[in-house]
């Protein structure tokens, strides 16, 4: 196999895992009925940008490929501000929690934090807006993957 062929099917498969992932996480979005205010909003509006940065890479134009890299950028920073949301979220029921509720105040600010974030309070996956990060990265890799010239045909 030649390293063109190779790069290539590298490339579609980095594309076939970004279009999964994209697929997955609004199955995921739609199946929590994750709509109910303008701050559940953000991941959708993600997706879409997520969607045309995908086209956008499949491109050959560097104009093009630069502007999904931005577009991709700002999926990381929605990504990064859903999982820190989510762990805000969690923190904020940890007084709610009746395992935790006679305690919570009187733990140390590290271990509130660290329940919120492993879920052990509150009901936001943390992880689940990581998905979004986890999808733009494999686009990324995508877009960085550039076919060797052609070899001569003999």
């Amino acid at each position: 196999m030649t390293s063109r062929r190779r790069a290539g099917l590298v490339r579609v498969a980095l594309f076939a895992l970004t279009v999964v992932g994209i697929l997955a996480t609004a199955f995921e979005l739609a199946s929590e009925r994750h709509w109910n205010n303008s701050e559940q909003l953000i991941p959708w509006v993600a997706l879409a940008v997520l969607s045309v940065a995908t086209v956008l890479t499949a491109l050959s134009a560097r104009g093009a490929q630069l502007i999904a890299r931005v577009l991709v950028l700002v999926v990381l920073g929605a990504s990064a501000y859903g999982v820190l949301d989510h762990v805000a979220v969690n923190h904020d029921s940890g007084p709610l929690d009746q395992r935790y509720a006679d305690t919570w105040e009187s733990m140390p600010a590290t271990q509130q934090w660290w329940y919120a974030a492993t879920k052990t309070v509150g009901p936001a996956p943390t992880l689940a807006p990581g998905v979004l990060a986890q999808t733009s990265l494999l686009l990324l890799l995508a877009g960085w993957i550039k076919l060797p010239p052609r070899e001569p045909e003999l």
